[in-house]
């Protein structure tokens, strides 16, 4: 299997909206977009694949190394081959990807998320991050205006898939929603951790949710505007609203698992967006 394949099977499996969203873009930056996906999926999953936070933070500092040596140091991992020499090819810069891993290093603890505001910034690090690279792929001047709408998407994203994660959080510990969202319903992290207090833990998913619309609304207005050839980039924000939607209708279910979407119902809203946009 070549490398491109190697990439795309990944993708596929662990990211089926930026996989289909991959086939939109031009042919010439689909192997960089997927090697730059496989990246984020597999520094998101580390702490699925470790048993001590210590053997995650040696994983992220393995990753940190390959970005600062460049060149060939990532020979051995097609991951690694594949971002290195989508760095190149783009010119792609560095520091957002150690940033990235930085944050990522939050995912290994159970420390509570302290604010929106820190909630924000997580998720503007690791998930706004790659919607700004993905445009720098797709069109390096086109992207250079894009940073708050690459934020308000990252912001959408993230918070949509976290909240359709919260059963495996939950499970393990580890709670996403901010404290300031949590103390405003009347509740806490160990709370929600534990299901002691289902009334409030509705509510908190609920608040939870209603700040991912806000980014996603926010996304949306500045989106009507967006170069026709950036969308690719931006296409995976279009089942952000299907599963945000789904947990705001019933944030009580929200606990115990989220359902997940039909691939028919994937394929026509991505490529309702990809003709149409955000008009």
């Amino acid at each position: 299997m070549d490398l491109e394949a190697h990439l795309a099977d990944l993708v596929r499996q662990g990211d089926p909206d930026r996989f289909i969203a991959t086939l939109y873009a031009p042919q010439q930056c689909r192997r960089a977009l997927l090697a730059l996906y496989a990246f984020a999926l597999e520094v998101g999953s580390v702490r699925d694949r470790v048993r001590e936070p210590m053997a995650g933070e040696f994983r992220l500092q393995w990753w940190r190394d390959i970005i600062e040596a460049g060149g060939e140091a990532g020979q051995g991992s097609p991951v690694a081959e594949g971002l290195l020499a989508a760095m190149a090819a783009h010119d792609l810069p560095s520091q957002p990807l150690l940033d990235l891993l930085d944050a990522r290093i939050f995912d290994l603890y159970d420390d509570p998320m302290p604010s929106r505001n820190d909630l924000e910034g997580y998720c503007g690090e690791t998930s706004s991050t790659i919607f700004q690279l993905a445009a720098l792929i797709l069109d390096p001047a086109a992207a250079r205006g894009t940073a708050d709408l690459s934020g308000h998407a990252g912001c959408a994203h993230a918070i949509a898939a976290l909240a359709s994660s919260l059963p495996r959080q939950l499970a393990r510990g580890q709670c996403f929603i901010p404290l300031d969202i949590l103390a405003a319903v009347g509740t806490g992290p160990q709370a929600l951790v534990e299901r002691s207090d289902a009334d409030a833990a509705t509510r908190a998913v609920a608040a939870f949710a209603a700040l991912g619309h806000e980014h996603l609304e926010a996304f949306r207005q500045q989106a009507r505007t967006m170069p026709v050839q950036l969308r690719p980039a931006f296409l995976p924000v279009a089942m952000t609203k299907v599963y945000l939607d789904k947990v705001t209708a019933r944030p009580d279910t929200a606990l115990a698992g989220i359902a997940g979407v039909s691939p028919l119902r994937r394929h026509w809203r991505l490529l309702r967006h990809a003709m149409r946009g955000w008009t």
